[in-house]
């Protein structure tokens, strides 16, 4: 369009005539304020905020924020408002900070549906405090994955449950152990159709057999229906289960973890009580079997009234991380041949014992992990103690050397860890940032290390190499998510097989795979597989 002969009137420029600048300042006065002081509580009066006036919004905020029982704890001793009593039901007495830390037990599942008088009788085998019941809590879920996605490599077979509770299973299924009613193995993850409806929140697997724990506290076991020294296929005429079945005499204990041993199986209830069936001996799984030998025993001694918050059973002895209101802590019971049980000696335990080192290397556990023959802690500060058989390097220590009392594997020192997971003389470390270490047994190429190719015998031999030392799993890192959990075989008469769980709900699986419990098809005379596979699985979906 032409714009000189448009309507559009002309606009009209005016010139603008320099002016001076002058150089006089004209000083206006700034207004005066009087400071305003932020009291905690007292009289309200202009230009206050007392949090006395607004108590309820403070208990929103600390229990929004999901803070830590020590810092509940620090603000009562920082301030007498968090203190003194907040007249809040459902207990005028508690402050802001207890009252706080009671919401937040509120929150899980295994504490809400608890009576009145059983979440009293909780806070006091806690300590008598509201904020150790919620670290009681919290200190389970840490180390147990509790209501969260979790894979389990047992032996010959394995277990997956996704962060909704469905479970999978696949592998090795000669005695039924699948849970899927027939004893065929297949190695492509199937659901268990029986458990619809029933969200499972913990799985164990031992040989031949496996448990599952429901949100309601229910324990379900399945496969072989003994308890034998011989852990591989099926002995003599043993009675099998191959669908899930409730264990009767379990119904009045609400369970929230499962561990089998070679010998035995215990159980760990949401209050914190250790139970075993058959304990030292030969016996049988808890159902269908002689009545004599159904009950679950509680673990007496030290632990009697003591919360544990996680247990792990190697071959022949226990495990407990015990929540004290001094902190936390490990006892040991069972056989203590190879100082497997941390007390210095080789003797056995007949009750739960304190394990002492701990005090002398200033160290807070916060995981347990058994093998078959060594045991493994991390320490809330991130460091590794291992202690027991030292074949293979499966301590970490750089030899083979048995060690009688955790101690810290040094190789570690610049490594803060998370967790750790233990097999038969095989040990994999897990970072805060998501990278993995392993050492110990290198057969089965279940360590993850120097993976071989069918055109590189070297390399094929590297990988089943033992390692004396901690070692980056370095083909973990290629898969570029991070992992928050690793599980691998604890068994001595299986070949091992490790699974890595990412955050987003993967699972990576590597080690022997002959009865398919890698969850990955092997092709022609394959047997293994010493890089990670991707398992045609999503856990979190």
């Amino acid at each position: 369009m032409d714009t000189t002969t448009s309507g559009t009137p002309t606009i009209q420029y005016h010139n603008i005539p320099d002016q001076p600048i002058t150089t006089t300042v004209v000083a206006t006065p700034l207004p005066t304020f009087q400071p305003r002081q932020r009291h905690c509580y007292g009289d309200s009066r202009p230009g206050e905020f007392p949090l006395s006036a607004s108590p309820s919004i403070v208990l929103h905020v600390l229990t929004s924020c999901n803070l830590d029982p020590q810092d509940l704890a620090k603000l009562e001793a920082t301030c007498s408002f968090f203190r003194q009593p907040a007249n809040f039901d459902p207990d005028f007495d508690l402050s802001l900070s207890e009252l706080a830390a009671l919401d937040m037990c509120q929150k899980r599942a295994i504490f809400k549906p608890m009576t009145t008088e059983e979440k009293q009788n909780l806070k006091q085998r806690c300590g008598g405090s509201w904020k150790l019941v919620l670290r009681f809590l919290l200190a389970g879920e840490a180390c147990c994955r509790r209501e969260k996605s979790q894979a389990i490599a047992g032996p010959g077979h394995s277990i997956a449950v996704t962060s909704k509770g469905v479970v999978y299973s696949f592998g090795c299924n000669s005695a039924g152990q699948l849970g899927n009613g027939t004893t065929e193995e297949y190695w492509q993850p199937r659901p268990i159709r029986a458990l619809q409806g029933i969200r499972i929140i913990q799985a164990a697997a031992g040989a031949g057999r496996t448990m599952l724990i429901s949100d309601s506290g229910q324990v379900y076991a399945f496969g072989k229906d003994t308890f034998s020294e011989t852990e591989f296929g099926i002995q003599g005429s043993i009675m099998v289960a191959t669908t899930p079945q409730l264990i009767e005499t379990l119904k009045n204990i609400f369970v929230v973890q499962a561990t089998i041993g070679n010998f035995f199986t215990a159980v760990l209830s949401r209050e914190g009580r250790v139970y075993t069936f058959s304990w030292g001996s030969e016996g049988k799984l808890c159902h269908r079997t002689d009545p004599n030998d159904v009950e679950p025993r509680p673990l007496l001694g030290a632990l009697e009234h003591i919360p544990v918050v996680q247990i792990a059973a190697g071959y022949c002895y226990l495990l407990c991380l015990a929540c004290q209101s001094s902190g936390m802590s490990v006892y040991s019971v069972g056989c203590g041949l190879g100082g497997k049980l941390g007390h210095g000696s080789r003797t056995d335990e007949k009750y739960p014992r304190l394990v002492e080192q701990f005090q002398t290397l200033n160290l807070q556990p916060r995981v347990v992990a058994a093998g078959a023959w060594h045991a493994a802690v991390v320490g809330q500060d991130g460091r590794v103690c291992t202690w027991g058989w030292g074949r293979y390097g499966c301590l970490g220590h750089g030899n083979e050397e048995c060690e009688l009392v955790p101690k810290v594997v040094e190789a570690l020192s610049n490594v803060k860890a998370v967790h750790v997971a233990t097999g038969d003389y095989t040990t994999f470390v897990l970072s805060d940032n998501g990278d993995v270490y392993s050492f110990g047994c290198g057969e089965s190429a279940s360590l993850g290390h120097n993976p071989g190719d069918d055109d590189d015998e070297e390399q094929e031999e590297n990988m089943h190499v033992n390692v004396l030392s901690p070692e980056l799993v370095t083909l973990l890192k290629q898969v570029n998510e991070r992992v928050v959990q690793i599980s691998l075989t604890n068994s001595i008469h299986w070949n091992a097989h490790t699974f890595a769980l990412t955050e987003s709900g993967k699972v990576y699986a590597f080690g022997a795979g002959d009865k398919g419990q890698l969850g990955v098809e092997l092709v022609g005379n394959q047997t293994e597989r010493g890089k990670p596979e991707r398992v045609n699985i999503d856990l979190d979906n």
